[in-house]
């Protein structure tokens, strides 16, 4: 498996800092180099090996956004995942025209970020040694909708049928920003204890996230997302 190499560019150095202890948590990544402003950022770029770099919109000197065409004319075998306050959709827009392979906002958990970079270690992975690829793998890649049908009852476990699940995917595909077992289960007419051994299952063929949400009261709710 190869060492995924990954430069952090981020204007506050606590940040970078949490950012960098993530990645250390998962297998496969190291961090070569990390960055307080858009000039620093393209000095890594070249003088050391990236193959993803985490983008900050707001830095002193320069918009992130405003140097990715720089990084596409001159590294274009570095991906890009964003990482960023910038609520404003033009930021959005700019970065999925160059091409970006995700963009988070923050603040972001440790389960968000870690699913993200897991999910792109995956992908790159999957393009690996191809020469040529399938319907199949264009679909993995870009999350098309017919992947998330589920068709095949013959090759579900026990307990799990298609159309409950495909309802799941549904309800999931129609709220993004997550819903706990319990409103997932009101929304299908269903006990929360079935939603969860659904939702487990989509976990489990990597269909499905959850996160922990922390609200200001009570205890932590877990969340269900798509992918």
């Amino acid at each position: 498996m190869e060492t995924i190499k990954v430069a952090i560019a981020e204007d506050d150095f606590r940040v970078a800092d949490v950012h960098e202890k993530f990645l250390e948590k998962i297998s496969g990544v190291e961090v070569v180099g990390k960055a307080l402003n858009a000039e620093k950022t393209l000095e890594i770029l070249d003088t050391r090996k990236v193959d993803l770099l985490l983008l900050d919109v707001y830095m002193p000197d320069q918009l992130g956004t405003d140097i990715i065409p720089i990084i596409r004319q001159k590294y274009e075998s570095v991906d890009i995942i964003m990482i960023t306050a910038a609520k404003d959709k033009v930021f959005l827009e700019r970065a999925m025209r160059n091409g970006v392979q995700n963009y988070l906002i923050k603040p972001i958990t440790i389960e968000r970020f870690t699913n993200t970079i897991e999910k792109y270690i995956q992908n790159r992975s999957l393009l690996q040694n191809k020469e040529e690829v399938d319907q199949n793998v264009v679909d993995k890649l870009f999350r098309n909708s017919e992947e998330h049908k589920i068709e095949n009852e013959q090759m579900l476990p026990t307990g799990i049928d298609a159309k409950t699940l495909n309802n799941i995917l549904e309800v999931l595909k129609n709220n993004q920003e997550g819903l706990s077992a319990e409103e997932i289960g009101e929304k299908m007419g269903a006990s929360r204890t079935t939603a969860r051994r659904y939702l487990e299952y989509l976990i489990s063929i990597d269909e499905c996230r959850s996160e922990v949400e922390y609200g200001t009261v009570g205890r932590p709710e877990r969340k269900y997302l798509l992918g």
